[in-house]
């Protein structure tokens, strides 16, 4: 069988915090706890015209890639509300294929 998992480009992720959000109320979470939270790198600069800033959300114990969503063909709900299309779910082979393909991306298996 298959592992799934999420890539995430962070190079495309806004800061939205919709993929929090989406987590807590799908497994009533309580507002100091989160199967995903974002964390914002930056901002600083390196060299004349090059910044480093980057929303980078991770995932914590609490996320089991909502398995009662998924087991019934659904997207975890962190995926299916991104507002900016930076988070994929799927097996974990084909994801990690992806990751060769452009930097800045980050690949999760909880």
């Amino acid at each position: 069988m298959a592992r799934y998992g999420i890539l995430v480009d962070y190079e495309w992720c806004s800061g939205c915090h919709t993929c929090e959000v989406a987590c807590q109320m799908e497994h009533g979470l309580p507002t100091d706890r989160f199967g995903a939270k974002l964390f914002e790198l930056g901002p600083w600069q390196m060299g004349e015209k090059n910044w480093q800033h980057a929303n980078v959300p991770l995932f914590s114990k609490e996320c089991d890639l909502c398995r009662e969503r998924t087991e019934k063909g659904k997207l975890p709900a962190c995926v299916a509300h991104c507002q900016a299309k930076c988070l994929t779910y799927g097996p974990v082979a084909e994801l990690a294929s992806e990751l060769e393909k452009k930097p800045q991306q980050l690949l999760i298996v909880p």
